[in-house]
């Protein structure tokens, strides 16, 4: 006798969809899906069919309803949170995300070199020419906003899912301000103009496809930032020192007056 082929449920194909959507990155956490009638319309399915695709979802921890719609969960929360109070004011934390940064930095500028597709080169394009007029602006914010934009492209770029999330995870530590500021970053003299520079250097190798080059100016780049954080952490630690000299009259009391005979 033939097996039966068996049909999987429209619910069950409406949720491994967007499952994978998730998975790659496409719906981001913490972004909202559209109204339930919109999405529906969307993809082509009944409303029925997606709420309950929709619930498996929430069940599965990916998904989050509430009054104000429907959410794509930020499932790594658990331990970003931890990991922001383990690392915060660690002075071993920045020199070892960077450590980390520059190997994986390199290896995901290589693998979209090689990967990037039409539409990923677009993007990075686009985002290369924002950055600019950004930087033409003096608009040291929006130029920052540019720059983590371009490295999360890239990171979607390389086509690894496991790579992608786990550095949206050092993204999020980047927002809690845990390793160092990037605007302040950017508000250094002469910084601005050498940072534009290495990540325009970076997105043309990778949109040219052009692997050893985007390999060696990622790596170069965190190389150069982190020596730079490290400028501004010494200038502060010199500029406290000095305040502390200032101020230490309020903590210790006046000589005793010399007698005059």
């Amino acid at each position: 006798m033939p097996s039966h082929i068996r049909s999987i449920p429209l619910a069950n194909a409406i949720a491994d969809r967007i499952q994978t959507m998730i998975l790659e990155g496409v719906l981001r956490p913490g972004e909202k899906l559209l109204p339930e009638r919109d999405l529906a319309e969307t993809l082509g399915v009944s409303r029925p069919s997606l709420r309950q695709a929709l619930t498996l979802l929430e069940e599965k921890g990916l998904l989050v309803t509430n009054k104000s719609g429907t959410v794509v969960s930020r499932f790594l929360s658990p331990l970003v949170d931890p990991l922001a109070e383990l690392l915060t004011d660690d002075e071993r934390a920045a020199a070892d995300y960077f450590e980390f940064r520059r190997s994986i930095e390199a290896h995901a500028s290589g693998l979209a070199a090689i990967r990037a597709t039409e539409p990923d080169r677009a993007a990075i394009r686009d985002c290369l020419a924002r950055m600019a007029a950004a930087h033409g602006l003096d608009d040291p914010a929006l130029e920052a906003s540019c720059d983590v934009e371009l490295h999360g492209l890239i990171y979607e770029a390389a086509h690894n899912v496991l790579l992608l999330h786990v550095m949206r995870v050092l993204g999020d530590l980047m927002r809690k301000g845990v390793f160092y500021n990037r605007e302040q970053l950017y508000r250094r003299p002469g910084v601005r103009d050498a940072l534009l520079e290495q990540h325009t250097a970076i997105g043309e190798a990778v949109i040219s496809g052009d692997v050893k080059a985007a390999e060696k100016f990622a790596s170069n780049h965190i190389n150069f930032t982190y020596s730079t954080i490290e400028d501004i952490r010494r200038d502060e630690m010199r500029m406290a020192t000095s305040l502390r000299r200032i101020d230490r009259k309020d903590l210790v009391a006046d000589p005793p007056a010399i007698s005059k005979r």
